[in-house]
């Protein structure tokens, strides 16, 4: 694959993964982990602590993919400076220019939502199910498909009766929308 073949594919998972769609996270992971350990390794020079900062740049992937914003940014430019900001963050703890975390710090915390949260949370959804609202029906109800409900895109394709590649352009150009929508 060309490299502006994979950027479109690449920039897809990314927006998926800020949906927490696991198997875009996954093949985000594959299509992108060979990269971001190299550039981990150049900057660390150590093998393990290459692959230990990899597994912090995914889990921050996991964490903050909705801050991706589509505006031609390469995809890849972006994870690669996560990977080589969390691999230079390592270098300056490992030199002991980073405080040392307390304990306090380490405890685990409890994950469920608190009352604040779950009030965010539901404002959120109220945005998004107002956003999805604006989209065409059959556009809306493609996305709740792909992106909530794990549908293939080939077989969102079969079923709204059009090109594979129409379907793509379908939603992304929905979740381009959405994103506008939720950012007013």
């Amino acid at each position: 694959m060309t490299s502006d073949a994979v950027r479109p594919e690449i920039t897809d998972l990314i927006l998926r993964v800020a949906l927490r769609d696991r198997s875009a996270f996954d093949r985000l992971y594959a299509a992108t982990s060979a990269k971001l350990f190299g550039t981990c390794l150049r900057v660390l020079k150590d093998r393990a602590e290459a692959e230990d900062v990899l597994q912090e740049v995914f889990i921050g992937i996991w964490l903050k993919a909705d801050r991706f914003a589509v505006t031609g940014q390469s995809p890849m430019s972006w994870l690669i400076a996560i990977a080589r900001n969390r691999s230079i963050d390592r270098l300056r703890m490992r030199r002991g220019v980073l405080p040392a975390l307390d304990d306090d710090a380490m405890e685990v915390r409890d994950p469920t939502p608190g009352p604040e949260a779950q009030a965010v949370a539901a404002g959120e959804r109220r945005a998004l199910d107002g956003c999805l609202g604006e989209l065409e029906a059959g556009r809306a109800d493609a996305v709740r498909a792909a992106y909530l409900d794990g549908d293939s895109y080939a077989d969102l394709a079969a079923r709204h009766a059009v090109p594979l590649n129409t379907m793509r352009t379908w939603l992304r150009r929905s979740l381009m929308r959405l994103k506008e929508c939720l950012q007013r």
